[in-house]
């Protein structure tokens, strides 16, 4: 992982008693953390501005998730594995397959964005992303960029933005799978090859996985509440190939699909609810280097998010969005620095059981950039306009700078502008006796500053970061009204080192995320967490574990049902049997410690996975 230098401005106001325990967290942490992960400040990230950058030239706040890592941290789930990343809080309402997202520095999911090979993914009706439908096993890296994006990829991108690379091929051709089982009757099996030459590259994968899972709803006062099993099931397939017939010139194409059926449980509780949704990322693109200076990127592409609500073995409602996507992205290198101009078409389309008076919009959109070094000063700049079909033009800009103050420190600030643009949910919903959508709604606004220093020497990288984001006309409440102002202000602290077969790492992240309206917490978001991570190898062996601590949060935007704090610790374990062949094991949360996620919804208790794995090398 690779957590780049800081950004933002203070207030004091907000945040007094908080900035103390940042203080003191920093002098904690520093001195005696022997905690590692890989550095990767030499890895090429392309979220962070839409062009391939080494992270060490970066002024943004980026996490870099590898093929490696993915498997090294055991995680059984997209949504576990990116709740493990510092500024990340993930939420379900139940066990496997159930509804999930996650919270970036403190902005909602619909408030984020999630990308798949380039091409938007998300429902267009309730906002979010089906995270859980998403198999680790089809992933190749995952980039996080934390803080506003608009800029770069318009709506929704207030509190950062999670691209998702599916695999690919190189080198010599090679089959690989996996299988494994566990508690709560888990398997989880795929099998893939991949490969490829200057002149052509392929990749297959296909996966398959089924639980039993755990009663969704924990609470027996609550009204949804059946003790059964809610079980999950998915399969999934991915697959892409890549053409250079000349130096300079690559065509692609890439797909994913993931099918899951998951159920779950309601009122009345006596039925059998089962929820079925199938998703995909479908794209092509060609990318030409017409002159040595100028390179153009063409992509085409189109995400699905088709979900049927079934009750005792009947389809109730359906909800199918689709999002057509082309882009046309020039990069050009200048004399100074690097330049990009791009324009987007985006057109979302929802086909639902349920009656909206609207269900379709398109957003047109052009984009600038610049980035550039100059001896130790880093800069980058980017603006975009975005025609809306419903709510007409908006701007958003983003500005940073860094600063290399010396050969092992370097900081940074940035202001930047976002929003999000209200859900066909919000704006158009039937009113079934408990209100409906509000059409009157405009979309939310946002601005942020942050600020950061980072330190790296051979195998030891420290970074901290500030960050104030005041978000107004924030959408609340059902019926939705656009009446809230809300600031989201924190800070982490984050320290990562390899220390010979030892790797890990540890971030501390406090945050104030408040209603400045009513002075209550926002929902379901922590004000401090702690994570950890630790591994080490030795012989045919690899060993580690990982700890999650989280505060005290409530469900309710009135802040009156509390749920309390947590601390889970997850531990695996690989023994290499053979050249290409590897054993491993997890357990998850160990200590079968019982807390909540969402307020009367079940989360796993201790739990035992183990599998096999075939990797030619």
């Amino acid at each position: 992982m690779y957590f780049p230098a800081y950004r933002g401005a203070s207030r004091p106001r907000r945040y007094r008693s908080s900035a103390a325990a940042f203080g003191a967290s920093i002098t904690a942490l520093l001195p005696g953390a022997l905690l590692a992960s890989d550095s990767v400040a030499g890895a090429v990230v392309v979220t962070a501005s839409r062009q391939a950058l080494r992270a060490n030239e970066l002024s943004s706040d980026v996490t870099v998730i590898s093929r490696e890592e993915i498997e090294r941290a055991g995680q059984s789930s997209l949504e576990q594995l990116l709740g493990r990343q510092p500024g990340v809080e993930y939420v379900a309402n139940g066990g496997p397959g159930s509804n999930s997202g996650v919270f970036i520095r403190g902005a909602s999911p619909k408030q984020s964005i999630v990308l798949i090979d380039g091409i938007r993914f998300g429902s267009a009706s309730s906002g979010d992303a089906a995270l859980s439908r998403i198999p680790l096993a089809q992933i190749d890296r995952i980039e996080i960029l934390r803080g506003p994006a608009s800029s770069l990829y318009g709506a929704d991108a207030i509190g950062g933005v999670i691209q998702i690379f599916t695999r690919q091929g190189e080198g010599a051709t090679r089959p690989h799978a996996s299988i494994g089982f566990g508690t709560d009757r888990a398997i989880d099996t795929g099998v893939g090859v991949s490969g490829g030459t200057e002149a052509v590259s392929f990749s297959l994968q296909a996966g398959y996985s089924d639980t039993a899972g755990v009663s969704a709803v924990r609470n027996p006062a609550n009204s949804s509440y059946n003790s059964d099993r809610d079980g999950y099931r998915n399969r999934n397939f991915s697959g892409s190939i890549t053409f250079r017939p000349a130096q300079g010139h690559e065509f692609g194409l890439k797909l994913l699909q993931s099918g899951g059926t998951s159920q779950y449980d309601s009122f009345p509780k006596a039925a059998g609810y089962v929820n079925d949704q199938d998703v995909g990322s479908y794209s092509v693109y060609s990318r030409n280097r017409l002159n040595p200076a100028w390179t153009s990127t063409l992509r085409l592409g189109r995400s699905t998010d088709d979900m049927t609500n079934v009750v005792n073995g009947r389809p109730t409602d359906v909800y199918r969005t689709d999002q057509d996507q082309l882009s046309w992205q020039n990069d050009f290198r200048l004399p100074f620095g690097r330049a990009m101009l791009a324009a987007e078409v985006l057109k979302q389309h929802l086909a639902s059981s349920t009656a909206f008076a609207v269900g379709e919009r398109t957003i047109r959109s052009l984009l600038a950039g610049w980035s550039g070094n100059l001896d130790d000063h880093r800069l980058q700049l980017n603006l975009r306009h975005d025609e809306n079909s419903q709510f007409g033009g908006r701007t958003t800009g983003l500005a940073a700078y860094g600063y290399q103050l010396t050969a092992d420190w370097r900081a940074h600030f940035s202001y930047g502008t976002a929003y999000r643009a209200p859900t066909f949910n919000e704006l158009y919903f039937p009113d079934t006796g408990f209100g409906g959508g509000n059409p009157k709604l405009t979309p939310e606004l946002a601005k942020n500053r942050e600020a950061g220093i980072g330190w790296e020497r051979g195998g030891h990288r420290v970074a901290a970061v500030y960050f104030d984001s005041d978000i107004k006309d924030l959408i609340s409440g059902w019926p939705p009204v656009n009446v809230s102002k809300a600031s989201v202000t924190g800070g982490a602290i984050r320290y990562e080192a390899r220390l010979g077969n030892w790797q890990g790492g540890v971030s501390t992240d406090l945050q104030r995320a408040r209603d400045d309206v009513s002075g209550k917490r926002l929902v379901r978001r922590a004000d401090r967490q702690m994570k950890a991570h630790l591994t080490h190898s030795f012989g045919r062996w690899n060993l580690g574990g990982e700890w999650q601590l989280a505060g005290a949060r409530y469900d309710d935007a009135a802040n009156t049902k509390r749920m309390g704090g947590y601390g889970v610790v997850n531990l695996l374990a690989d023994y290499r049997l053979e050249r290409d062949w590897v054993l491993f094991a997890r357990g998850n949360n160990i200590f079968n410690k019982d807390y909540e996620l969402a307020r009367d919804y079940s989360t796993p208790r201790a739990s035992v996975f183990v599998g096999v794995r075939y990797t030619p090398r």
